[in-house]
């Protein structure tokens, strides 16, 4: 089986302009993300998608590969899909550009739905929230799941409600990677957006809302993930490497 990974990154970003290529300990963001994911062994190729010259010019840079995409993606797994329409693969990870702590652990976990049942479309990672004060942050994107582990849904907003707060209240964070069949990618970036898509501003809810079942894997992988949206999660980024995670 050929799993290839791809990597967003576009210029633009309301918080962080020319975000991709923000120096993290001297090397641009973009460059962490790609060579952590080429550390996991479950992938055959990495490339960056992007929408700017400048990103290209900065992979190629560092030996790395990325193919130029439409600047009108209103996602970054539409940006995915236009990518993996040209490369040779059974399954694709949307590996998330603004990640530079990606532990290659989190990709192995993802792919356990497709390895338990062949016939899986869509799986992805949570972890279970253990600050509280991360329950009421629309920024922690939370799910539940069904018995079967199929996403039930994704919000911003406290689920479960603990009307009764016993030993089943547990509360899990989405974690923002994804693998997909290659068709089903390729199908749901051509499906309009939906409703709940829209509302709670979570591409995710597009694949639920058209019956598409996404699998969710708890993971067991302690590493942390912090997605750099502002000046301060740069910041703590760049406090982590440069202990913990020092390359």
């Amino acid at each position: 089986m050929r799993i290839v990974g791809i990597i967003p990154a576009r210029f633009g970003s309301t918080r962080l302009e020319g975000k991709p290529l923000v120096d993290i300990l001297g090397k641009p963001m973009i460059q962490h993300v790609y060579e952590r994911a080429q550390e996991s062994k479950c992938l055959s190729e990495v490339l960056v998608a992007t929408d700017d010259a400048r990103i290209v010019r900065a992979v190629e840079g560092f030996g790395g590969k990325a193919v130029m995409t439409s600047p009108t993606h209103l996602s970054g797994t539409d940006r995915v899909a236009e990518a993996a329409e040209k490369v040779n693969a059974d399954l694709v990870f949307n590996i998330q550009g603004d990640e530079p702590l990606l532990d290659p652990c989190f990709i192995a976990e993802c792919l356990k739905p497709f390895q338990r049942d062949p016939d899986v479309q869509i799986a992805t990672v949570m972890k279970e929230i253990k600050d509280e004060s991360a329950f009421s942050d629309p920024a922690v994107v939370k799910v539940v799941r069904d018995l079967a582990g199929r996403a039930l849904y994704f919000t911003r907003s406290l689920v479960p409600f603990p009307r009764n707060r016993g030993e089943h209240f547990r509360v899990f964070e989405h974690l923002g990677i994804y693998v997909f069949a290659k068709e089903c990618l390729i199908r749901f970036s051509r499906l309009p957006q939906t409703p709940l898509e829209k509302v709670e501003g979570l591409e995710q809810l597009r694949a639920l809302e058209h019956g598409i079942p996404i699998h969710v894997e708890e993971t067991h992988c302690a590493s942390e993930l912090v997605s750099v949206d502002t000046p301060l999660d740069l910041e703590r980024v760049r406090r982590i490497l440069s202990t913990q995670y020092v390359r």
